[in-house]
């Protein structure tokens, strides 16, 4: 009986264990090499329309590995910045919601247009702070990423 102790238990064991949870995925920015993992899994978008001068912002979260619009506000109307049908005007500021899905955001940052803020998990900074080292011309992905891994 002593002998078949250790294998009783092993199968035992082997029954109730569960297997492993695969890390949720989050945040992360990248651009040429670069790579940033952001906070949490929502993210907002802030940026000023290079023509009209009104800032938009836009709240986005993952769902299922993809970036899903929660909603959008702009700061008023003008060149291709018309509210989506049902948006609500308050306190001056359409809001709307729209169904989007996305697997990638595409920034674009130059120095000939007002860069993007991000707020990730009650954190707000220009993107140039969230990615360091970031050229003054450069492509940004949004996107998710498996966990970093601390070390």
């Amino acid at each position: 009986m002593r002998r078949f102790l250790p294998l009783l238990a092993a199968l035992l064991l082997g029954a109730c264990a569960h297997p492993p949870i695969a890390p949720a995925p989050q945040l992360c920015l990248s651009s040429d090499g670069l790579l940033r993992h952001l906070p949490g899994t929502q993210l907002t978008v802030s940026w000023m329309h290079s023509i009209e001068k009104i800032r938009w912002e836009e709240d986005w979260q993952l769902d299922d590995g993809q970036l899903v619009l929660v909603e959008a506000r702009v700061r008023g109307s003008g060149a291709g910045m018309e509210p989506a049908p049902g948006a609500r005007l308050i306190d001056g500021v359409w809001h709307y919601r729209v169904p989007r899905r996305e697997d990638r955001l595409a920034l674009t940052h130059s120095p000939f247009t007002a860069g993007y803020t991000l707020c990730a998990a009650g954190q707000c900074r220009p993107l140039v702070d969230w990615l360091p080292g970031l050229p003054e011309i450069a492509w940004v992905d949004v996107r998710a990423c498996a966990p970093a891994v601390n070390k």
